[in-house]
C-alpha cells in the first residue's frame, strides 16, 4: 500500500493512494484512525482493515487534495550521517576522518514538512544545503531488535530531504542545530509499505536543483543495512510506531561543490527515489513571524 496523510475541506485524514487517486478511508470505515501514527500503532489488523477499506472507499483525484507529511507528528526524527560510500569518499578527500560507528543525530520534530511545501532559507544563515535520502518509518515498538528480525518492525519507506544549514551544523558535535530548522524535514509523498516496495537494498536516489541533476546514487552504496540501523538504535531506546529514521545521502551535496552551491530563494529541489515517488520543495526566505498575541491583563478590582 501507499498510505498518505491528506487534507481536504479543512479536514486531515489518512488515505490509500491508488494510481492518481486517493481512497478516503474514513468514508467507508469510521473506526479506522484518521492519524497515521495511531493507525500504525494499532498494528497489522488496522493495516489489513485499511487495505480492505481502500477497495470500497470514496476516491479523490490527487490534484484535488493536499498531501501532507505522511507522519506529521513523529515522536522521534533521527538522521544517520556518512552512511553512503560515495558521500564518505567526498568527506575523506577533504581530510576528515570517518566515525567508527553509526553516526546518528536528532532532527527536531518541528522540522517535519510536507512533500510539496516550501523550505525556508533561515534569516541567520545562507549556507542552506540539500540531502536527498530514503527514510524508513517504524511500525511497532522495537527494543533490542536483532538486524535479522528488523524487517518486522518497518512500517514502510518515504522520500526525505534532510535539509541542512552547514555553518550551524558545525557549531556543535551533535549536528542537531544545523539539521533542525523549521521546514527542514520534508518527507513523503506517501508511506510505501514493504510488500509494495520489495527489496529496498538497491533503490536509485536522485536529487535535482532547478532541473539540474546534483545527486545520483543507490541504496546499494549504504555501509549499514536498514536492519543494522534498527539494531543499533533499539539497543539504546525504544523505537515507536511513526518514528522516522532518515538514512543518509549519496555524493553531490552542495557543500562539497567547488565552490559550494548553497540553495537560494526561488530554487526548487526535487528528490526522487525509485519505487517511492518524489518530493519537490520551493526555497523561500524565512517569513517574519508575527508577534504572539498576549491577552490584556484585567484591571484590578
Amino acid at each position: 500500500m501507499r498510505l498518505a496523510t491528506f487534507s481536504q475541506g479543512g479536514e486531515t485524514r489518512v488515505g490509500v493512494v491508488v494510481g492518481q487517486e486517493i481512497a478516503d478511508l474514513a468514508s467507508v470505515d469510521p473506526s479506522l484512525p484518521t492519524d497515521m501514527r495511531q493507525l500504525l500503532a494499532y498494528g497489522p489488523e488496522a493495516l489489513a482493515a485499511a487495505r480492505t477499506a481502500a477497495t470500497r472507499a470514496r476516491r479523490h483525484p490527487l490534484d484535488d487534495v493536499r498531501l501532507k507529511a505522511p507522519v506529521p507528528d513523529p515522536r522521534k526524527f533521527l538522521g544517520l550521517g556518512l552512511s553512503y560510500r560515495s558521500h564518505a569518499d567526498e568527506v575523506l578527500r577533504r581530510g576528515r576522518s570517518l566515525p567508527a560507528h553509526q553516526n546518528w543525530f536528532n532532527k527536531q520534530v518541528t522540522a517535519v514538512n510536507g512533500p510539496y511545501d516550501p523550505i525556508h532559507l533561515p534569516r541567520v544563515s545562507n549556507q542552506l544545503d540539500y540531502e536527498g535520502e530514503v527514510a524508513l518509518v517504524i511500525g511497532r515498538p522495537a527494543r533490542h531488535v536483532r538486524k535479522a528480525d528488523a524487517a518486522e518492525f518497518i512500517a514502510g519507506f518515504m522520500v526525505c530531504n534532510d535539509v541542512s544549514v552547514r555553518d550551524w551544523q558545525q557549531r556543535a558535535p551533535t549536528a542537531t542545530l544545523g539539521k533542525s530548522f523549521d521546514t527542514h524535514g520534508p518527507v513523503g509523498p506517501w508511506l510505501t509499505t514493504p510488500d509494495e516496495l520489495g527489496d529496498p537494498g538497491a533503490l536509485r536516489l536522485r536529487t535535482w536543483v532547478n532541473g539540474e541533476l546534483r545527486q545520483d546514487g543507490s541504496t546499494a552504496e549504504l555501509m549499514y543495512g536498514f536492519g543494522e540501523m534498527i539494531e543499533e538504535l533499539s539497543a539504546v531506546f525504544t523505537l515507536e510506531p511513526g518514528d522516522i529514521l532518515t538514512t543518509g545521502t549519496p555524493a553531490g551535496v552542495g557543500q562539497h561543490r567547488e565552490p559550494p552551491l548553497w540553495l537560494k530563494p526561488g530554487e526548487r529541489v526535487r528528490v526522487e527515489v525509485e519505487g517511492l515517488g518524489h518530493i519537490e520543495n520551493l526555497v523561500i526566505d524565512e517569513p517574519h513571524a508575527e508577534a504572539p498575541h498576549r491577552p490584556k491583563a484585567s484591571a484590578a478590582p
